[in-house]
């Protein structure tokens, strides 16, 4: 099963270059984040004409989140648990059954966090915390777990071309990647730390001043797995070279691959593309 991650920066935007990708790499389970648009915005039909079933949390002009899977959706679920006021479209969990039971993913974008020492940094850190809350809770059901997405999260000086110049920011303060570590510590895996700790390996290249010609980019798109998952994990891919495509995304899908096996007649399901706070026609 081939599961990815990708912050695509407005899905009217980008639905060109995602269709593109989708056909190239044939993923079975696809995390977006910052779609940009709200539910009955999000364009179903073109996705659903390559074979996904779709799950959407989204949201006006910012923030959003998406889950596109070539398996029925078991459940679906959106926002993140902890704290009742926040109205932020930023997480979606969805379970789909595979030969070996049920697979559980979560599409994450963490908030950013800047400027430092203000009301978006306390939001932040407080969303990290409700995310390990989340995270211990699901350990507990001893499945495969994939939280995947955009973390904005720096987790250590290798995954910056110059990390000296992120010292001062949210993504790379020491309180941020404390928690991030935290959260690694519960028993998750980084797929893409877990056979490779090159330097290099980047996800993000700002549209300013060159980054992309300059290479000089940043690791803050991430697939962590639970113990039942990283035992089935085979392979992992950052796609660099869609950086490159006309009107790109700043960020660049991450792919994972697990040996878990699709339910036997699994697949399209009518009926289940799923518009959250709806009822299912």
């Amino acid at each position: 099963m081939r599961i990815a991650t990708w912050n695509v920066n407005s899905i009217k935007q980008r639905l060109d270059n995602l269709r593109t990708w989708l056909s190239e790499r044939q993923p079975d389970l696809v995390c977006l984040q910052e779609t940009k648009c709200v539910d009955n915005a999000f364009p179903r039909e073109q996705l659903e004409a390559l074979g996904y079933n779709i799950a959407v949390h989204g949201q006006k002009t910012f923030n959003g989140v998406a889950i596109l899977s070539k398996f029925p959706f078991d459940e679906v679920t959106p926002g993140l648990p902890g704290e009742g006021a926040d109205d932020h479209a930023r997480f979606l969990e969805a379970v789909v059954s595979t030969a070996g039971g049920a697979l559980r993913v979560a599409s994450i974008y963490l908030p950013n966090g800047n400027p430092p020492g203000g009301d978006k940094y306390s939001y932040k850190i407080r969303w990290m915390d409700r995310l390990i809350h989340y995270a211990q809770e699901r350990l507990a059901l001893a499945e495969p777990l994939v939280l995947a997405g955009d973390y904005n999260v720096i987790p250590t000086a290798s995954d910056a071309r110059r990390p000296e110049a992120w010292t001062g920011d949210a993504l790379f303060l020491p309180r941020t990647r404390e928690r991030f570590r935290v959260l690694c510590n519960m028993a998750f895996t980084d797929a893409i730390r877990a056979g490779n700790d090159s330097k290099g390996l980047y996800t993000f290249w700002d549209y300013q001043a060159g980054a992309w010609q300059k290479n000089d980019g940043i690791r803050i798109d991430h697939i962590l797995l639970s113990p039942p998952g990283a035992d089935q994990l085979t392979g992992a891919a950052i796609d660099k070279h869609v950086r490159a495509w006309e009107k790109p995304s700043d960020h660049v899908p991450v792919v994972v691959e697990l040996a878990i096996e699709a339910r036997e007649n699994a697949g399209l399901a009518q009926g289940r593309n799923l518009r959250l706070g709806q009822p299912e026609q």
